[in-house]
């Protein structure tokens, strides 16, 4: 397959894929709700560097190392699970708290911005999900007698340029609402939810197979 003629569908097959609802969907509507637009940057700069990462390593053969190999896939579902878990159990902390721990949280900046950044990061490499989708998705747009690793990281490149721009309009569109979701009392509600949503889908990741 020509890798130009196939680039409309690859682009329709991304936005839809990136529109469904999932951990990083979760986690860019929560930072945008609590810090706006640009607390919510890092996070989204985070999962898609990941996802790149994943990209890079399908093109590598790596990806279907970890997707055939019953040990590693065991081990990132575990990383996976945990790391969402986590992040949910934190959210309902913070509202099960009150209304006095949730007032005034500042935008990530320094140390803050990077570690919204690794979050991203982490939530994404952590995804035995992303292995499986890239060694199925990918290799219908790569040519079998072309450049395999190059090609996939172009299509990565192209893949991840659209994701930013999709997940930086949905957090400008949340953030715009922020001032009402900063509200003490609705932010306790949405911590809740939120946590609520990633304790789900760790546990999801944590009892799915492949």
């Amino acid at each position: 397959m020509d890798v130009l003629s196939s680039l409309g569908a690859f682009v329709l097959a991304v936005l839809l894929i990136s529109a469904s609802p999932g951990p990083a969907m979760a986690l860019i509507f929560r930072r945008a709700a609590l810090r706006g637009l640009r607390g919510a940057v890092p996070t989204v700069l985070g999962l898609e560097l990941g996802l790149y990462v994943w990209a890079l390593f399908a093109g590598a053969g790596f990806a279907a190392l970890v997707a055939a190999s019953e040990m590693a896939y065991v081990v990132l579902r575990v990383v996976g699970a945990a790391v969402l878990l986590l992040l949910g159990f934190r959210a309902l902390r913070t509202a099960w708290r009150g209304e006095a721990a949730i007032v005034g949280e500042p935008v990530p900046t320094g140390r803050r911005w990077w570690g919204a950044f690794a979050e991203g990061v982490v939530v994404q490499l952590a995804n035995p999900k992303a292995a499986v989708f890239m060694i199925a998705f990918y290799p219908q747009f790569v040519p079998a007698d072309g450049p395999v690793f190059a090609t996939t990281a172009v299509l990565g490149l192209v893949q991840i340029t659209l994701e930013t721009v999709l997940y930086l309009g949905l957090a400008a569109g949340v953030a715009r609402a922020g001032t009402w979701f900063r509200r003490p009392r609705i932010r306790r509600r949405l911590e809740a939810v939120s946590g609520t949503v990633l304790v789900g889908l760790g546990l999801r990741v944590a009892a799915s197979g492949r």
